[in-house]
């Protein structure tokens, strides 16, 4: 396994220590903070490169917004916002992996 690979095993005991300390997140929330604008423009470039908001996006929002049942389309928007949030959170991982991994390189 390469350096910059781990198991499920290991990724599963790390969030473990995560959950366990959420005072840990007090300086990662703060250079988040700090790179917010440009990390929020790496994860739309890697959401635009991935394809995740093309033709099938629009097409979701257009077909959500015209269900004539009010509770009907509200289950579906909030369907809708659960993805994309799963999937916003899923990439910002992935980027928040290889920004790990550069700041590493840049230690060593």
């Amino acid at each position: 396994m390469a350096a910059s690979e781990f198991s499920a095993e290991q990724v599963d005991r790390a969030v473990q220590v995560l959950a366990a300390d959420p005072e840990r997140f007090n300086h990662a929330i703060d250079i988040v903070t700090h790179a917010a604008p440009t990390l929020q423009k790496v994860l739309n470039e890697a959401l635009d490169a991935g394809g995740w908001f093309e033709e099938a996006h629009e097409q979701h929002v257009s077909s959500t917004a015209a269900i004539a049942d009010a509770s009907e389309r509200e289950r579906m928007l909030r369907m809708l916002i659960a993805e994309e949030t799963r999937l916003g959170m899923l990439v910002g991982v992935a980027v928040g992996l290889e920004l790990a991994s550069e700041l590493r390189k840049e230690q060593t």
